[in-house]
Order: structure tokens, then sequence, then C-alpha cells
């Protein structure tokens, strides 16, 4: 089975469990059409933020505009349709190009990229977001996203989220959790442009637009990994994070993967913290997983 295929079968499946959630038109129709921005009808009212007639409204978010890239029309329109469904903006680009055209004519707030075309087509995509020049490219180089990949060994993770990845999913991914994701990106996102860009706890402070971290004054130097640690930690820094969130919000692996990684990381990202050992950041709380205070 392909992957658009049974991510199909997946979205199938979940509608018909959550039916007052679903559309009329139902999924079968998207098998002879995908979502492109001036295809009318239901993408455009997608794209005007008004709910078409039996649509389901998440109201736990505010309606945010997404940028789908991903080649397979199919695929990518399934994806589409769902948001729309959930009450999101959302617009499908086929290419890299696509994507800048989009962006250009409407700033996303979040970017959801698939497989593209090209070699590397996602990683190019996010590292040419995130190295964006804010006066002349089409998004800032800030832009939240999430990358869905066909190619999701352990090293083309660490790739994604070196690159600048907020999240990653493996296809053939379920909405349901793709959904969840995103939603849990846009809130990190939201939280960083209230604090100004910068989270402070007590003489710790994080630049999320820098992305640096200094204590005391004092610059730490951080992994990409470490710093990501660090940024989820520092989000509800009183709340305990069990090793499976941490896994899949930093990381992106599925919650059955079993790993020392979390325990690893956490351990340099505590010595980096407190040098001297007086136990007070990266707090272990055993048997969950950890805490920043």
């Amino acid at each position: 089975m392909t992957a658009h295929a049974a991510f199909l079968e997946r979205v199938v499946e979940q509608q018909a469990a959550w039916p007052e959630r679903t559309t009329r038109s139902g999924v079968g129709a998207l098998r002879a059409r995908s979502a492109p921005r001036h295809a009318g009808g239901q993408a455009a009212s997608a794209l005007s933020g008004k709910p078409r007639h039996g649509v389901y409204v998440d109201r736990e978010v505010a309606p945010a505009a997404i940028l789908v890239a991903e080649a397979d029309g199919v695929l990518g329109g399934a994806i589409v349709e769902q948001l729309a469904a959930d009450g999101y903006r959302a617009e499908l680009a086929r290419t890299a190009e696509h994507a800048r055209v989009l962006a250009s004519e409407r700033m996303p707030g979040l970017a959801v990229i698939g497989d593209l075309d090209v070699p590397r087509g996602a990683l190019a995509l996010l590292g040419e977001i995130r190295k964006a020049d804010r006066e002349r490219a089409p998004w800032t180089p800030e832009l939240p996203v999430i990358v869905v990949s066909s190619s999701a060994g352990e090293l083309d993770v660490l790739r994604a989220f070196e690159a600048g990845a907020d999240d990653f999913l493996a296809r053939p991914a379920r909405y349901l959790e793709l959904r969840a994701r995103l939603r849990a990106v846009l809130r990190r996102s939201e939280l960083a442009a209230d604090d100004g860009r910068q989270i402070e706890v007590g003489p710790l402070a994080i630049d999320l637009e820098a992305r640096t971290v200094s204590l005391d004054r004092r610059h730490v130097d951080l992994s990409p990994l470490e710093y990501e640690l660090l940024v989820q930690l520092a989000g509800a820094p009183r709340r305990v994070f069990d090793k499976q969130e941490l896994l899949r919000s930093v990381w992106g692996y599925p919650s059955d993967v079993t790993t020392r990684t979390v325990d690893s990381h956490a351990s340099r990202l505590r010595r980096k913290l407190d040098p001297e050992g007086s136990g007070r950041w990266v707090i272990t709380v055993w048997g969950i997983g950890y805490r920043l205070i």
C-alpha cells in the first residue's frame, strides 16, 4: 500500500469513528481531486476562513493559515481537506516554487512540508525558510515548520531537526496525530510571540530569535537538540514532561520507541546549565521524566 493510500484509509476510519466532525463531501471525492488554491468550491471556502456547511470547527484554537507543501496531490489534498474541516485556512503547494508564490500572497502561520520531487526537497525548502531575508523573502525565518517525510530513519529525523524543523512525522501519518502536533507547535509559537521572542526563567534567558541561551548573563553553548529540549522544558518550567512526550515533541519519534536519547541529552544539558552540580536545573522525576526547576 502506498503512503497516500494508507493515509486516506486511516482518514476514512477516523471519519467513521467521529462522524460529527466530517464534511458531507467525504474523503472519496479527494481521490479525483487535489485541493489547489484556485480550485474554488471547498478549497476557496477553506481559504476564506468561513466554515462550510456541516463542518466541525475546533474551538480550542484560532484559525491559522497553514501552507502544505506536498508533491502528491491526493495526499496533500486530503491534509488540506481535513485542516479546513478543523477550521484552519489551508493551501496546497505542489512544488517549492508554488510554496513561495502562495507565501508571498498570504503569510502562513505554519508550514507542513511533505515529500517534494527534487532531491532533499523538504530539507532544502526548510533551509531556505530558516535562512530567509526578512526584507525580501516571502516568509520569516521563525515560521513554524512540521516535516512529514517517507524518509524517517534516525539520521533523517536528526537532519530535519538540525535543519530547523519544529516537529517531524513519519509517513504514513495519522491525521489526528498531525493535528495534535500542529496545535502544539502553534501554541509554542504563540507563547514565544507573547514573550517578545524571549523566555526567561529566573536568571536563565532564551532568545528564541537568535537561538541563544544565557544564565546569569553567561552565554551557554548548546547543541541544536539540547537547545530544543531546553525550550520545551522552559515553556512550562515546573511541569513534569514524560520521556515519551519529549521524544515526540523534540525528536519526532513515535511514542513506542524506546531509547536513552532523552536521558543523555538531559544529562548533557544539566551539566552545561549547572556545572557545579547544585541540582537546580533539569531535574529528574524518577519513573516519569524531567522538569526544568
